[in-house]
């Protein structure tokens, strides 16, 4: 009998499916930032807007502040579109220095304290 693992490959985490709590798709997840000293993750960011992946802009989220939810089988975080439309975001493509200033500034977005 196979039991579902506590861990997941950063590989499968990407494209999976984001939610807000009511259930609604908000994005899927792009890729993983992880803190190179600690190697633990920061911030799993979030493709949102465009059209079949074309003019996708890029929001990272606190990777804590998403809870998965095997029923969705995706994540779900407690945000709507309308928070997410002002929140720190860059295009795909680029890349902003994340930086103390720039964590600072994601993580207050969702009044969640810089770690």
């Amino acid at each position: 009998m196979q039991t579902a693992s506590p861990v997941i490959s950063s590989d499968r985490v990407n494209g999976t499916k984001v939610y807000n709590p009511k259930g609604d798709k908000l994005g899927s997840i792009n890729s993983l930032m992880i803190d190179k000293i600690t190697g633990k993750v920061r911030y799993a960011v979030m493709e949102f807007g465009g059209f079949l992946g074309i003019g996708t802009d890029l929001y990272p989220f606190p990777w804590h502040s998403l809870k998965y939810d095997p029923g969705l089988g995706g994540y779900v975080v407690s945000v709507t579109k309308e928070q997410l439309e002002s929140a720190p975001h860059y295009e795909g493509g680029s890349l902003p220095d994340y930086t103390d200033d720039y964590g600072r500034r994601v993580y207050g977005h969702y009044d969640i304290p810089y770690i």
